[in-house]
């Protein structure tokens, strides 16, 4: 099972919020037009946590759930979870450091959907936590038609996760990401049957999940791993192993340096 213990840079989210209204700052003088949200959206909120739930609840309300209803139940998911902050913060650190299309903290907070699915789902997997499953059923369903991104309550995601593009991405309910993952637009952990129990892929720390990719069953993905665009796996991945095709097989040696999320190299050498 990945370790999904928060790393003890526990001052991620104050480096993360400062650079954010450092940012946010010089963009609503550049830009006039976008003045009013940004200072509404960042500039006029306390702490990152704020700033989350006032974002997510803008984007997630509906006619039948207001947005101050939803401000509220997002703030008790927080106040429920006192790690889910300092997640949301290496997440974006993630997409920050990884995506070359993401030129500022303050583009990918705002509008990075791969990055709003992620914290939704933070938020309903504490309410999922603390009880409240129809409320957590409520915000998948509301982050599946807002951000195309479909991931059960129940599932578990580690910190410094980064979906990029993030259109497709759907997590069954007993999947678990590790640490510091990167996972590309289209890809399922899913299952293999209908039985009601354990089925669900288990994806290590540092794993690369290029895109349209399908991980099926409960199977374990090693440390370090790498999986090929449009593969099927559907048996466990070694650690450091790199493997595509359908069905998946290991292909092109070892990731060299451990870590495939972090360098979002998707080559497999350049005899493939």
């Amino acid at each position: 099972m990945p370790n999904l213990n928060v790393a003890t840079d526990q001052n991620a989210d104050t480096c993360v919020w400062s650079r954010l209204k450092q940012e946010a700052a010089a963009f609503a003088t550049k830009e006039p037009a976008l003045s009013s949200l940004i200072h509404a959206t960042i500039l006029e909120q306390e702490n990152l946590g704020g700033a989350l739930v006032n974002h997510l609840s803008e984007k997630l309300a509906t006619q039948e759930f207001s947005t101050l209803k939803t401000r509220r139940v997002l703030t008790e998911a927080i106040e429920a979870d006192p790690e889910l902050v300092e997640r949301a913060a290496k997440d974006l650190l993630a997409v920050r450091e990884r995506d070359p299309a993401a030129q500022s903290y303050l583009q990918a907070f705002m509008y990075f959907k791969g990055y709003m699915a992620i914290q939704t789902h933070r938020c309903a997997h504490s309410l999922y936590n603390s009880g409240r499953d129809l409320l957590a059923f409520h915000f998948q369903n509301q982050s599946s038609e807002k951000f195309g991104v479909d991931i059960n309550p129940a599932a578990r995601i580690g910190h410094g996760v980064m979906l990029d593009h993030a259109t497709g991405f759907v997590m069954g309910e007993t999947a678990v990401i590790g640490n510091d993952c990167s996972i590309l637009q289209g890809v399922t952990l899913g299952g293999t049957g209908k039985a009601d129990e354990d089925r669900h892929p288990k994806v290590g720390d540092r794993v690369l999940i290029g895109a349209h990719a399908s991980v099926l069953g409960n199977i374990k993905i090693g440390n370090g791993a790498k999986i090929g665009a449009g593969s099927v796996v559907l048996k466990p991945v070694s650690e450091n192993c790199i493997v595509a095709g359908v069905p998946a097989k290991p292909v092109g040696g070892p990731c060299c340096d451990g870590n495939p999320a972090g360098t979002m190299d998707q080559k497999f050498g350049e005899d493939l």
